[in-house]
């Protein structure tokens, strides 16, 4: 395909079709510009259909996004009940594919984006940069690798593809991908029947300590007290000790369902159905007698022998696409430069950061974005809302309209977490320190409903901006 004269008459190419790329699909027809969305998946919403059993703790009301609403109002789509906490499959199922179907054409599934760049200019080269169009790179599922031009490029692709490892330097431990047979890297489904019974009656290592581990926490717990359950047994391994704020906002949390994950994993550890083990940082994990695990730390801890391990510590970005891009990135995070600093968890241990938009998410390269989960690297406690006003305001943008992308048209809710800053607990803390600067002390609290044992997939351990600031 040769790239047209005018860049203008080129579409904006929208990498990934999950929620915030196929609101950033809407938002660029709300500015009357039209999108491209490539998806590697063989459907829409491919990463969310993954954790289709897991529930999520906010509601219809804060994950369906205003402009999306807009474009399905005319095939006359119905939002659910706002206050009812859909799982995975409902959102992608009640709202994700009628959007897809809504864009039509403009959603290609099964195309794999491979590399992108500037026609005619690898990084290097400065001459007339700004000038030329995107060239887009993508491998269809089915036919040959193909190349396309765009006008801009917003990756929304998000992280779940790329989840991190159990090694606590970052990178796997020694043997963790030897023992791949006995871990997984997501929340299992207890629901299938073959799922369940690989974890029924037999001992679990659950790494991490954010949403996604006390989710799994809970349903190992739910399992133990079942009547296929007994013997049932969660070690919960955390690269941290247990403070004021390792469960959560508890009541303080703005999203009451999120709060309540971490009550009901500490509610597992005081009922005893999971033991917890902390500051601990994998370094090896090693087979014993029957194939079973021995997690071995970088404190010279050896750790009983356990059937399965489940980690859950978090996900990265793939940026080997955009390796002829010129990215501003934080060394650290991999996020945008000038939104690094609002939600590094070396500095906040809270989870509130303030709406964003085109500003904080531009790189040296004009023309691009990372948003949704992507746009926060390394970073946990992303929110659908927070990318629905990043693509709002990118789409803005791009379209000429700078006060429109510069306004902030969203309130986000606070955690009620601040346990203060860092990612290593300091020398001399005492393991039962709360510490932080107005994190309360976690308590059981009764919620009703499905909540109890929802999850955002795609966060991890509270990070953001301090409570209050």
């Amino acid at each position: 395909m040769n790239a047209p004269t005018a860049t203008t008459e080129l579409p904006v190419v929208v990498i990934g079709a999950g929620p915030v790329g196929l609101a950033a699909a809407a938002h660029l027809i709300d500015q009357g510009i039209e999108p491209l969305v490539l998806e590697a998946g063989r459907t829409t919403g491919a990463a969310v259909r993954e954790w289709s059993h897991v529930r999520l703790f906010s509601t219809w009301g804060e994950i369906v996004d205003p402009a999306a609403e807009k474009l399905l109002a005319p095939t006359g789509w119905m939002r659910p009940d706002p206050a009812a906490y859909p799982s995975g499959g409902d959102w992608a199922d009640l709202y994700l594919r009628p959007l897809a179907d809504a864009l039509g054409g403009r959603v290609r599934t099964g195309a794999r984006v491979t590399g992108v760049s500037r026609a005619g200019r690898d990084r290097i080269v400065d001459a007339d940069r700004a000038a030329q169009p995107f060239v887009v790179h993508l491998a269809p599922t089915d036919g040959p690798e193909e190349r396309l031009f765009a006008r801009a490029v917003i990756d929304a692709s998000g992280t779940w593809a790329t989840p991190s490892p159990a090694g606590g330097s970052g990178l796997p431990a020694l043997g963790e991908k030897a023992a791949a047979d006995r871990i997984t890297y997501r929340v299992p489904d207890l629901s299938d029947p073959a799922v369940r019974a690989r974890y029924a009656g037999r001992r679990t290592a659950v790494i991490g300590s954010g949403a996604s581990a006390f989710t799994a926490l809970a349903h190992l717990a739910d399992l133990a007290t079942s009547d296929d359950g007994a013997g049932t047994k969660a070690v919960w391994i955390l690269r941290r000790g247990i403070s004021g704020s390792t469960f959560g906002g508890g009541e303080a949390d703005q999203l009451p369902a999120r709060g309540a994950l971490g009550l009901a994993a500490k509610a597992a550890v005081d009922a005893g159905h999971a033991d917890a083990v902390t500051g601990f940082r994998t370094e090896a994990i090693e087979r014993a007698h029957g194939g079973r695990l021995v997690l071995a730390g970088e404190d010279g801890r050896r750790l009983d022998p356990v059937d399965e391990v489940i980690v859950l510590t978090g996900f990265r970005p793939d940026l080997s696409f955009l390796n002829e891009l010129r990215l501003g990135l934080d060394e650290r995070l991999q996020a945008p430069l000038a939104l690094a600093p609002l939600i590094d968890p070396n500095q906040h241990s809270c989870g509130t950061v303030y709406p964003h938009g085109h500003r904080e998410l531009s790189h040296p390269e004009q023309g691009v974005y990372l948003v949704g989960m992507k746009s926060y690297g390394r970073a946990p406690t992303f929110l659908a809302m927070t990318g629905y006003e990043q693509v709002r305001s990118v789409a803005a943008a791009i379209a000429g309209d700078l006060e429109a992308a510069d306004r902030v048209e969203l309130t986000l809710p606070e955690t009620g977490v601040c346990g203060g800053a860092g990612l290593f607990d300091t020398p001399d803390a005492a393991e039962g320190d709360g510490g932080g600067c107005c994190a309360p002390a976690p308590r059981r609290v009764r919620l009703g409903g499905p909540a109890a044992t929802g999850e955002a997939a795609t966060e991890e351990t509270p990070a953001g901006g301090c409570c209050g600031s």
